[in-house]
C-alpha cells in the first residue's frame, strides 16, 4: 500500500470480520490517503460490504487494527461518524418530507444550526442539480434523482471522507454519468471517496486506486491501469466460431497471444497486438463468424482474478 499510517484517513492491518464460524473479511491491509478515490471491487460475498460497515463504524472489527481519521472506531465511533458521509446501497430517504427537508432534517443529527442547514441544503441541491425539485416530495422522483439526493444528504455535514456503496446501481446511463460527474467534482474539491461497485467502467472512471477482494482477502491492489498491465494484455481479440462448442477451435489457437479463454459463445485471445494475433488466426485458415479487437479492461482483470462462476 502507498500511504503511511500518518497520512492515511483509513488505515487497516490484518483487519478481520467474523460472523460465528464464517469469516467475511480475512486479514486485509488497506491505506487510503487524503484526497484519493479508492474502490473495493469483488463478487458477492467477497467481503466488500463487511469492510465498508467496519469503516463506517457500524460494525466492530473482530481482529486486526483499524484507524479512521486517526481514531479508533471502537473508542471514538461517534466522533468518527460526525466526520463521515455515508451513501448506502439502497436509498433510505424519508418519503413524507420534501427534497429540501430531507437535507435540513438530516442536518439536525449533526447539530447543525437551522440557518446553516438551510444554506447548505440550497448549495447541495444546486450541486446535484435538484434545485428545481426542492419542494417536491421524494416518491415521484426518478431513481437517478433519488440517488443524487442521497449523495447530497451524505454531504450535509461537510465530511472529510465519503463512503459510497454501489452508488449507481440500477440507474440508466445518463443518470450514472451525471452521478460520476458530481463525484469527480467532489474529488477535485479534496474530498476523499471510498466506494464499492460492480461496474468495472465505473471503477476505471472514478478510482485512483482500488483493491479486488475475493473470499474475504485482497487478490490485487493498484490503479486501474496498473492492474490491467499486470494481469492482462494490452488488447483482447473476441472470436466466435460457427459451432455449438467453441472448445473445438481452442486447440487450433495454441501459441497465439499470451492466454486463451474459452467461453460458451466465444473465445478470448489475449495479446498485446490484437490485429497481429488476428492475422495469425487467419493464416491458420480459421474463419470466425465474428471478430472484435478491443483494449483490455478492468473487467478482464476482475474475471481473471475472481473467476466467472456466479457466487450467490
Amino acid at each position: 500500500m502507498t500511504a503511511s499510517n500518518d497520512h492515511a484517513l483509513i488505515h487497516a492491518r490484518g483487519l478481520r470480520k467474523r460472523f460465528g464460524d464464517f469469516t467475511a473479511v480475512d486479514g486485509i491491509d488497506v491505506d487510503v490517503p487524503r484526497g484519493e478515490a479508492f474502490g473495493f471491487l469483488g463478487p458477492n460475498g467477497a467481503g466488500k460490504s463487511s469492510t465498508m460497515r467496519m469503516v463506517a463504524c457500524v460494525s466492530p472489527p473482530t481482529g486486526g487494527t483499524l484507524r479512521i481519521l486517526g481514531m479508533d472506531p471502537l473508542r471514538d465511533g461517534p466522533a468518527i461518524r460526525a466526520r463521515l458521509g455515508v451513501c448506502p446501497q439502497l436509498d433510505n430517504l424519508d418519503p413524507e418530507l420534501t427534497v429540501r427537508e430531507n437535507l435540513t432534517t438530516y442536518a439536525r443529527y449533526f447539530g447543525i444550526p437551522r440557518r446553516v442547514a438551510r444554506q447548505r441544503a440550497d448549495e447541495l441541491l444546486d450541486f446535484v442539480q435538484l434545485a428545481d425539485r426542492s419542494g417536491s416530495k421524494v416518491e415521484p422522483l426518478s431513481g437517478g434523482m433519488k440517488r443524487r439526493l442521497t449523495i447530497a444528504r451524505a454531504l450535509v455535514n461537510q465530511p472529510e471522507l465519503v463512503l459510497l456503496d454501489e452508488p449507481t446501481t440500477g440507474l440508466d446511463p445518463q443518470a450514472r454519468h451525471l452521478v460520476w460527474e458530481r463525484l469527480f467534482r467532489l474529488k477535485q474539491q479534496g474530498v476523499t471517496l471510498v466506494l464499492t461497485t460492480h461496474y468495472m467502467d465505473e471503477a476505471e472512471q472514478l478510482c485512483d486506486r482500488l483493491v479486488v477482494m475475493d473470499a474475504g482477502r485482497i487478490a490485487a491492489e493498484g490503479s486501474p491501469r496498473d492492474l490491467i498491465t499486470r494481469y492482462s494484455t494490452r488488447e483482447v481479440v473476441e472470436l466466435r466460431f460457427p459451432t455449438d462448442s467453441q472448445q473445438d477451435f481452442a486447440g487450433k489457437l495454441t501459441g497465439l497471444g499470451e492466454r486463451i479463454e474459452v467461453l460458451p459463445d466465444r473465445i478470448l485471445l489475449y495479446a498485446d497486438d490484437g490485429d497481429a494475433a488476428l492475422a495469425q488466426v487467419q493464416l491458420r485458415g480459421l474463419e470466425p463468424t465474428s471478430v472484435l479487437v478491443r483494449r483490455s479492461s478492468l473487467e478482464d482483470v476482475f474475471l481473471h482474478l475472481t473467476g466467472r462462476t456466479l457466487v450467490d
